[in-house]
């Protein structure tokens, strides 16, 4: 015979917020609930690093980046700490400056990306017939072509391929994910009751849109985002690293450019490539964390397993990956296992 079981909750003592595995008191909403996600403040913090050195960088740059000297490949040293390149410049003023483009490119290839998923997806979805068809037909031309070599072909025949150009590039190109997924969201609200109650008061189309559709997918619009920057970047990167943008704009890729072009892997100079490549590689993942965290945040499922699991750590549980501890039911006494002290009397 099938047994019910009854998942766990601990009571939480008098005056805390939470009552039990992902519950909130009664009366009370949780707020900041993103902030309170691990993977989503440590992503911040590297993000905000990165976003204070692009800021002031140009300031506390120890050197010009263009400036030549003596010291040719030098390692890392008191003078420069991350060493010189083979025209004796300094490789820690060259990423500090080169911060800068790169998140520029970055933000503002995600914010054209955003804009045209957003105003494409959610018009296709809400208006539906004819424009519908329309709008998703150009989607799947976009979607069909690869990306990359689309952006590559594109700023190669740009007079001035610089980083705003190709941060336009890539917004211009980089949408169409986005719409659908808004598109088949749209799709799912159009028809709730709130927003049949919303059409049925008289409400314009427009408000119907921004008052009520658009506040439900805010996280998913938040998810796009990031995950263009991301792709933004690693585009850039890619475009200085094989020559495509000038090389006398500084980024990361532009010192993987020169590196590469000066055989720096075959020479030993490490410090040539190595901190371009993790400042690469904590950027992609400040940024994944983000995403992370506002997935956890929109899916519910992931929600409350994560407040679970942190709840159990504060009370010396350790979760099993996987699994949600169940409490299971008692057995009969007749049927426990005696202790073999109490068979051997």
């Amino acid at each position: 015979m099938a047994t019910s079981t009854t998942a766990i909750e601990v009571a939480a003592p008098s005056g805390a917020d939470d009552v039990g595995p992902g519950v909130a008191r009664p009366g009370r909403r949780p707020r900041l609930l993103f902030l309170r996600n691990s993977k989503a403040l440590a992503g911040i913090a590297i993000l905000v690093f990165f976003g204070v050195l692009a800021v002031v960088g140009p300031w506390i740059a120890p050197y010009d980046p263009n400036q030549v000297s003596t010291a040719l490949l030098q390692p890392p040293s008191g003078a420069h700490w991350l060493g010189t390149d083979h025209t004796g410049r300094d490789i820690l003023s060259q990423i500090i400056v080169g911060t800068r483009g790169v998140l520029v490119v970055g933000l503002v290839a995600g914010l054209g990306a955003t804009v045209l998923g957003v105003i494409v997806g959610v018009t296709a979805g809400f208006v539906g017939g004819l424009g519908d068809e329309g709008l998703s037909a150009l989607s799947n031309v976009f979607l069909v072509i690869p990306q990359l070599p689309l952006i590559i072909i594109i700023a190669a025949q740009l007079p001035s391929a610089g980083g705003l150009t190709v941060a336009l590039v890539i917004g211009a190109t980089g949408w169409a994910w986005g719409a659908r997924v808004l598109r088949a969201q749209t799709l799912s609200l159009r028809k709730r009751d709130f927003v049949e109650a919303a059409r049925a008061t008289g409400e314009r189309t427009w408000r119907i849109v921004l008052a009520e559709v658009m506040p439900n997918l805010t996280a998913i619009i938040a998810a796009g985002f990031v995950g263009t920057v991301t792709f933004a970047v690693l585009s850039q990167v890619t475009l200085a690293f094989i020559g495509i943008t000038p090389v006398s704009e500084w980024n990361w890729g532009t010192i993987l450019f020169w590196a590469q072009n000066n055989l720096a892997l075959q020479r030993g100079a490490w410090w040539w490539f190595v901190p371009a490549g993790l400042c690469i590689a904590l950027l992609g993942m400040a940024l994944t964390l983000i995403n992370f965290g506002i997935d956890e945040l929109v899916n519910p499922r992931l929600r409350s397993t994560g407040m679970h699991a942190r709840t159990l750590r504060r009370r010396g549980i350790r979760p099993r990956v996987g699994f949600t501890p169940v409490a299971r039911p008692a057995r009969p006494a007749a049927e426990r296992p005696r202790d073999h002290a109490e068979e051997a009397q």
